[in-house]
């Protein structure tokens, strides 16, 4: 059976810091570090509970691994990603809706699943992300922002 979860692709813009900055230079993804395995840096996501959908499950994950609940961020309409990759020889689906923070200065608080988390720009989120499916939905989010701004 396919290995099913989901989260959320979190970021904040930053005050722009002169009226020629660009929209792309202010916006910082969130990636939390894990506290197992190899240490991988993602955003907040994790498998789907019996009897709950594909975005309560989001929800719940970003709640319990970086202590943000749904009042602190707005979810951002049109954009989802679904990744597809494989782990331990078991096909994994993750989808990810965008979610941008009300106020770029919240707490967050990690869960012991992870024991760093990091704001990012988008190439230094790339590097940190690792994995090419990851990569890809960040450089899709960012594009996704900059072609609304």
């Amino acid at each position: 059976m396919a290995l099913r979860a989901c989260g959320l692709i979190i970021y904040r813009r930053l005050q722009a810091g002169s009226p020629s900055s660009k929209v792309s230079d202010n916006i910082e993804y969130l990636l939390l570090q894990t506290s197992y395995g190899t240490h991988h840096w993602t955003p907040p996501k994790g498998h789907v509970d019996p009897g709950e959908d594909d975005l309560q499950t989001a929800l719940r994950e970003t709640q319990e691994e970086a202590g943000l609940n749904s009042s602190q961020f707005t979810l951002i309409e049109g954009f989802k990603k679904e990744l597809q990759y494989t782990v331990s020889s078991k096909p994994k689906t993750v989808i990810y809706w965008l979610a941008e923070m009300n106020d770029c200065n919240t707490e967050i608080k990690l869960s012991d699943e992870h024991q760093a988390f990091r704001w990012l720009k988008l190439e230094e989120a790339c590097k940190c992300a690792e994995y090419k499916e990851m990569q890809a939905a960040l450089r899709a989010v960012h594009q996704f922002l900059c072609s609304k701004a």
